[in-house]
């Protein structure tokens, strides 16, 4: 017999403009990042219900693959969603519980932007109310990274968890990986709304497609004896662009993008893709100050533009966009004052 139903809600932002990327890997050892966490959010929705059953279900639904299944959460394999079926794995979840948990992101996946740590983070999110003793956002952020280092045995760095829990303006001080300082930005609100008005998100129409050029990347850097002056000038720009968004200084913040995306070249070519350099010489003719490969970079993912302080200007450039690549997409975005969220009503 089934009890009164719950229901669980949590949103999560993704990132974008990640000053510093690469650096927060456990081969860089320590690290700065600079991101920004931004809307489209992440957002899961569990249904709960007490169940006296023997054999509690849960039962997934990934909304923008159009996917249900259920799991067996005594015997979970990660065969269908790993990230989603690691993530509720890695919970001590109440035995007595039936769950359906609906998952859904506006962000393409695969755009750059940390959509799949968004998800995990909004999920851990949700699930944590479930258990006593809650974990604070920071908490759930580094949960969500080991479900992807621990449980699905991936490289990855520490940001996109941190970003999408702490949301706002980030800067993550990475002292021994994966530990970190974390301080959110405060700004005036002409500077918010002036970043928010300026920053566009252009989805190079395909989810990125890097791991080869990756792991030759990782494959340099992880030797004993490896030369990793070359991430200095990755963590110089996060510096850089924390200190021009403290003063409003957006031609500051603009070169810090386009230095940070040259040092991304410079670790390796491909790692900034002909496609992208096609939008950044759009971008440049339609007045923009500052361009960034989101992500690690490479085939496909998403540029951040920053444009200048004429709104003409980066109308125009939108415009432009699709004459591009008919698949290219700009991604509608605005800055997110918070990270996590979480909460509970009655179904």
């Amino acid at each position: 017999m089934e009890k009164s139903r719950r229901v669980i809600n949590a949103t999560a932002p993704i990132r974008v403009c990640d000053l510093g990327g690469w650096t927060d890997t456990w081969f860089a050892e320590t690290g700065a990042v600079f991101n920004i966490g931004v809307y489209p959010y992440a957002e899961v929705q569990i249904y709960v219900r007490e169940t006296e059953s023997a054999s509690p279900h849960i039962l997934i639904h990934a909304e923008n693959y159009d996917e249900r299944y259920a799991i067996d959460p005594k015997n979970i394999a990660y065969d269908r969603h790993p990230l989603l079926e690691a993530s509720i794995d890695i919970m001590d979840l109440p035995d007595n519980l039936s769950l359906e948990i609906n998952l859904y992101s506006r962000a393409p996946g695969g755009c750059s932007t940390g959509t799949s740590a968004a998800i995990t983070t909004a999920l851990l999110g949700a699930l944590d109310l479930l258990s006593p003793g809650h974990r604070t956002p920071h908490e759930i952020a580094r949960l969500a990274h080991r479900v992807e280092t621990e449980k699905l045995g991936l490289q990855c760095g520490i940001q996109d968890q941190i970003c999408s829990a702490h949301g706002g303006l980030c800067f993550i001080e990475m002292y021994q990986y994966p530990l970190a300082a974390v301080s959110s930005i405060q700004v005036s609100n002409p500077i918010w709304w002036e970043l928010e008005r300026r920053l566009v998100l252009i989805y190079l129409g395909k989810a990125h497609s890097s791991s080869e050029v990756h792991g030759r990347v990782i494959e340099r850097l992880e030797s004993k004896d490896a030369d990793k002056s070359v991430l200095g000038p990755l963590r110089q720009a996060a510096v850089d662009g924390k200190n021009a968004v403290y003063t409003g200084d957006f031609a500051a913040l603009g070169a810090a993008m386009v230095r940070n995306t040259d040092a991304q070249a410079d670790l390796h070519p491909k790692l900034v893709s002909d496609e992208a350099r096609a939008v950044i010489e759009v971008a440049r003719k339609h007045g923009a100050v500052g361009w960034k490969v989101n992500g690690a970079g490479g085939e496909g993912g998403s540029l951040t533009i920053l444009c200048d302080a004429e709104g003409e200007h980066k109308r125009k450039f939108i415009e432009a966009v699709p004459q591009i690549d008919p698949s290219f997409q700009v991604i509608p975005t605005y800055l997110s004052r918070m990270g996590l969220r979480r909460w509970e009503v009655n179904g």
